[in-house]
């Protein structure tokens, strides 16, 4: 029997996880529930790597990044969306509304409108506010994020990826965020990538990544954690793989993280992170719940 779950990634994914519950508690799809947890969070303000109230780029900009996935024929994705705080469901209707896979920039937000999204202003007076602070300070001053930060870390992309199955046993994943805090303007990162930020195969399992954007696209690290799975690795074994391929590859530098998070077909999942600070907020029939991932490479 399939378990219905939502995981997703950060704790600010514990209470946008409620309202993908919500769906899936009446009946709805798991891509619908994983839409709603998107947007639920880019409504968060205390979340400031994703929507509105993110942090902007260096020219004081919001742009989001965004994609959704039911599997290989099925995803759609948008990067630098200008005026519209709910990217996922902007690439929900790219998947869904048109012939292409990604949207970007001017074209994303025409997109979104003329699909009846309202034009909206993403910088919030308060990330100004903090935006010219950073300015001030030459660019030195970084504040921690709502996904646990320590004071003084450099800012990394926390994307809320989101991966859901309904009672259907039907899987689904999402993913949306602001990118990587004060970033060179135009900087597009893994999230709205699909194979990069976000990888679903019905048959195999689902996998989404979070950190370091850079670094994962380097590896094409959600894509290749569902096909260590296809070859007969444990959920635990393939995020190694991809998280030893980042360590083995490139310059990991003390302020990069990656998680990944992979949910499979049988509901059952697991998660890994390259340092601690990272969680999963999961949301079942029994409750929610914060948890720590089951594999760290370099623990404190």
């Amino acid at each position: 029997m399939t378990v219905e779950r939502i995981v997703s990634t950060w704790t600010f994914g514990l209470s946008a996880n409620r309202a993908g519950w919500k769906v899936l508690n009446k009946g709805g799809s798991s891509i619908d529930a994983a839409e709603a947890v998107c947007c639920a969070c880019e409504l968060d303000l205390e979340a400031d790597s994703v929507g509105l109230g993110g942090l902007p780029d260096m020219n004081g900009e919001v742009t989001l990044d965004g994609c959704v996935m039911l599997g290989p024929g099925q995803h759609g994705a948008v990067a630098a969306l200008g005026h519209c705080p709910h990217a996922a469901s902007v690439a929900r209707l790219v998947m869904e509304q048109s012939r292409h896979s990604l949207l970007v920039g001017r074209g994303a937000d025409q997109f979104a409108q003329q699909h009846g999204h309202q034009k909206k202003d993403l910088l919030t007076e308060e990330v100004r506010e903090r935006w010219l602070e950073w300015k001030r300070t030459g660019g030195t001053t970084i504040h921690g994020t709502g996904s646990g930060h320590r004071a003084g870390q450099l800012p990394i992309d926390d994307t809320i990826g989101v991966l859901a199955i309904d009672k259907e046993g039907t899987l689904a994943g999402a993913c949306t965020s602001s990118g990587m805090a004060y970033k060179e303007p135009g900087r597009v990162g893994d999230s709205p990538l699909i194979g990069h930020g976000l990888y679903v195969d019905p048959q195999v399992g689902a996998a989404v990544a979070t950190g370091t954007g850079e670094l994962v696209m380097s590896v094409c690290g959600s894509f290749l954690a569902v096909e260590e799975l296809r070859r007969g690795q444990s959920p635990e074994a393939s995020i190694t793989t991809v998280l030893e391929r980042i360590m083995k590859s490139l310059h990991v530098k003390p302020e990069h993280q990656v998680a990944m998070l992979i949910l499979l077909p049988d509901g059952s999942w697991s998660a890994g992170a390259i340092r601690d600070g990272y969680v999963t907020a999961e949301i079942n029939h029994t409750g929610e719940k914060l948890c720590r991932p089951s594999l760290v490479l370099l623990p404190s």
